[in-house]
């Protein structure tokens, strides 16, 4: 355990639905009297994925089940996952906002914890008076948050209001207060939830910079969760995936990343939307088969120096006549609009005379990508009107064939472009 900070054994935690606390006062009696005599909970045996997809048919429902791993000292985790599949719960845990119902967690340091906006903040209290606060808690004495105050409050830019109650603070002064004295009372385990969202830009730019400064230089342990997979690339090292209360993928943050914003889907050469009911508009003309070939690679794999070609099945069934037009759209794994390419902006609109099929090729010199997988969406336009269109239905990967013959691959951002330098 020596140089482990965090370690959840088989942590689970289970709630009854619409109901305050454990439930009924029936329910805790069964509870209680299983315990007296030496049994099981009998409500750990029922209860239902934590799946918001779907209605389910039990009164219990787990938020976290089986979740074991653990967090090496100087480690910065990303946890990862969709709203609702129990990210915050596994960080109030952690932080003893709430108990496991099975499991086990072995903390050795201090944690400071920043979940939700105001949290271990009292309203009535002033600013001055919360982080003299805050710090008796952690066990710090009074001259050594005194040695610190300063720090914080220029961090968190609020001097002019440190005499005011909290409670007249704005949403976003509360969160750069709280990360602030989170992030400068020294603890050895730092835990921050998506609260920074609440922050501007500016001070989301301060907060991940501090947060690596506290892992790498301090040698503390950071457990990050955001949507942002561009602030947990950046500062994480590993990665945790949570989908509905269980673990779904642990590793290298990248690998973890990519993996959960493909959902598990891999690439392929070729697709088939066919039978898909996934598009929006009424599908006069609908997008049957496509194709995906770069020279030299396969499998649904692009190089990003190579010639592309996509081929797109154009589906007619009720073999309408009249002008068509094809256009499709590239997004990042982050869901960010990369390109955007179409027949009418090469003056190509296509005359069909009723043809119950159509094949359309559009190629593209090289893909200029960085390395990483893509979503490829189509829309169809069919006399001036938009009758079919969908959005990151197709995925491909592309692979850095060393886009500037350099030997040296730079893994950020999307797109690369071609540079001179004299």
């Amino acid at each position: 355990m020596r140089d482990t900070a965090i370690k959840f054994e088989n942590i689970s935690k289970q709630y009854r639905l619409g109901q305050i606390g454990t439930g009924t006062l029936s329910h805790d009696l069964n509870r209680w009297w299983s315990k007296m005599c030496g049994k099981e909970d009998p409500y750990l045996k029922v209860g239902e994925t934590n799946d918001r997809a779907r209605k389910g048919n039990s009164d219990y429902v787990w938020a976290l089940q089986d979740i074991s791993f653990e967090i090496k000292k100087g480690e910065v985790l990303g946890i990862i996952g969709k709203n609702g599949a129990g990210k915050s719960t596994l960080l109030k845990i952690l932080s003893k906002v709430t108990k496991p119902t099975t499991g086990l967690i072995k903390v050795n340091g201090r944690i400071a914890s920043l979940l939700e906006v105001g949290t271990g903040f009292h309203n009535e209290m002033t600013g001055r008076e919360n982080i003299y606060m805050n710090g008796s808690i952690m066990g710090m004495t009074k001259s050594e948050i005194t040695g610190k105050f300063d720090e914080i409050v220029d961090f968190a830019g609020v001097e002019r209001y440190i005499d005011t109650p909290v409670k007249r603070y704005s949403s976003g002064m509360v969160v750069r207060l709280g990360f602030a004295v989170a992030a400068h009372l020294e603890p050895e385990i730092l835990v921050v939830d998506e609260v920074l969202a609440v922050g501007d830009a500016e001070f989301q730019k301060k907060a991940v910079g501090k947060m690596q400064d506290v892992s790498r230089n301090k040698g503390r342990t950071v457990l990050f969760v955001s949507h942002n997979m561009t602030a947990v690339k950046g500062l994480c090292m590993e990665g945790l995936w949570i989908k509905d209360g269980m673990i779904q993928k642990t590793g290298e943050i990248n690998n973890v990343v990519q993996d959960y914003l493909t959902n598990g889907r891999q690439s392929h050469s070729g697709f088939d939307l066919t039978n898909s009911t996934e598009f929006n508009r009424n599908g006069k003309l609908r997008i049957g088969k496509v194709n995906i070939y770069s020279e030299g690679c396969e499998n649904g794999m692009v190089l990003n120096k190579n010639k592309v070609v996509i081929e797109i099945q154009v589906l007619n069934p009720q073999k309408h006549k009249g002008d068509l037009e094809l256009a499709g759209t590239i997004f990042n794994q982050a869901g960010a609009y990369i390109h955007y390419f179409s027949s009418k902006l090469k003056s190509k609109i296509y005359k069909i005379e009723g043809e119950v099929e159509h094949k359309i090729k559009v190629e593209f010199d090289s893909l200029p990508l960085n390395q990483g997988a893509y979503f490829l969406g189509f829309e169809i336009k069919f006399q001036s009107e938009i009758v079919y269109s969908t959005r990151e239905d197709l995925i491909f990967n592309v692979i850095d064939n060393d886009f500037y013959n350099s030997g040296v691959a730079w893994n950020a951002g999307s797109i690369l472009i071609e540079q001179k330098w004299t």
